[in-house]
């Protein structure tokens, strides 16, 4: 993969050339982006530009025999770490070599996937990835022995914040004296939960968002659709290429998600003050919990995000709003004035907690009902 294959990020493709230019490569680099950014793609451009000595990095021009190897995401110096877990094919001691064609492929497929899809691709969207002790173990033996080519070795490692405690341990002493000429390219979402010995050691490099432009060039470069609506995509996908992507094939995820969410705020709705709702809102909260913890916080998140366009609907913003209802009888201008500046914080403070209680495998029916109980009491709550 070369750095012209990737999309928009161009302060952040000059800074990582240069460091190769000046001779000064930080051996462990945290890479801090957004969901469907780039950063896997940033990150495997990069490790060809070093390992294959390329002369400049929009083309493969260098070590012809190397840059076939990274087509084939072969190449005997470079290596991954991802979140795995057992599965139909590997039952006992995940780790991510038993799973490298599988990771292959994925990247094939889309090296802008989220983990979710990585999950769907693994079989494993009811389970929670990790990377674990044995995993850390096994990036130690590879990077300790010397590189195949004589030159940098690279490990890549791929949602860095699902790093146990122990794995974590295990690395630090690997960041902190790594063997001469290795290069550890951290990933991750979520930098707060990145331990901090770890974070105090890396270069932090923070990716934003795509910019529409791009994303919209993009589109109809790769899709041959008009400009109008890949204007369109490249608006609703909000710097996600992964979700431009996932727009334009018309998955039914997202009218699911909807179709999900007015059951959920109008039972909310309707249930203060009257019993009989609430069994509405456990019939509701059974549904959700009966799909995968993964699918459960994907639909949170999108709940995040209606919330937040229903706010800038209530306020006017009108050129930041971008939701089309699927839904023929929801109007999403007469549900905005129950979302406001008074209600909104509690909002997402109730959503990112029982987003927090899923990830750690708390009851999802608890969770979910919860949740909807105190969604019942803020969409009433006044605007002050």
């Amino acid at each position: 993969m070369l750095f012209k294959d990737i999309i928009g990020q161009e302060n952040i493709k000059k800074h990582l050339i240069q460091t190769v230019s000046n001779g000064r490569i930080p051996h462990a680099q945290l890479f801090v982006a957004p969901t469907g950014s780039g950063a896997l793609s940033m990150a495997i451009a990069y490790a060809q530009y070093v390992l294959c000595k390329n002369i400049d990095g929009e083309n493969s021009t260098g070590n012809e025999a190397c840059n076939l190897k990274f087509q084939k995401l072969a190449h005997p110096d470079l290596h991954f770490a991802f979140p795995v877990a057992t599965n139909d094919k590997v039952k006992k001691n995940p780790v991510s070599n038993s799973f490298l064609q599988e990771w292959r492929t994925f990247i094939e497929k889309n090296p802008y996937g989220s983990l979710y899809n990585w999950y769907q691709q693994l079989g494993i969207e009811n389970k929670q990835g990790q990377i674990g002790v044995n995993e850390a173990e096994e990036i130690v033996k590879k990077l300790v022995l010397k590189s195949y080519e004589g030159g940098y070795k690279v490990i890549i490692i791929w949602m860095a914040e699902k790093m146990n405690i122990a794995a974590s341990n295990k690395l630090l002493k690997l960041i902190e004296e790594p063997p001469k000429s290795t290069l550890l390219l951290l990933i991750t979402e979520n930098e707060e939960q990145i331990i901090k010995t770890i974070l105090s050691r890396c270069q932090v490099l923070h990716f934003k968002p795509l910019r529409e432009n791009d994303i919209r060039s993009t589109l109809i470069l790769e899709h041959s659709i008009d400009d109008s609506q890949a204007a369109k995509i490249a608006h609703q996908s909000q710097g996600n290429w992964n979700k431009a992507q996932h727009l334009i094939l018309n998955s039914d995820n997202e009218q699911i998600f909807e179709k999900w969410f007015i059951t959920w705020v109008r039972s909310a709705f309707k249930a203060k003050g009257n019993a009989s709702v609430i069994q509405d809102l456990i019939v509701w909260s059974d549904e959700i919990a009966k799909t995968g913890r993964e699918t459960q916080k994907r639909f949170l998140h999108y709940c995040s995000h209606f919330f937040r366009q229903a706010l800038l609907s209530n306020y006017k913003a009108n050129e930041l709003v971008f939701f089309e209802s699927q839904t023929s009888n929801f109007d999403l201008n007469k549900f905005a004035p129950f979302v406001h500046g008074s209600n909104i914080e509690d909002i997402n403070s109730a959503l990112d907690t029982a987003i927090y209680h899923i990830e750690r495998n708390g009851n999802s029916k608890i969770i979910l009902l919860d949740l909807s109980m105190q969604l019942t009491r803020y969409l009433h709550q006044k605007e002050e």
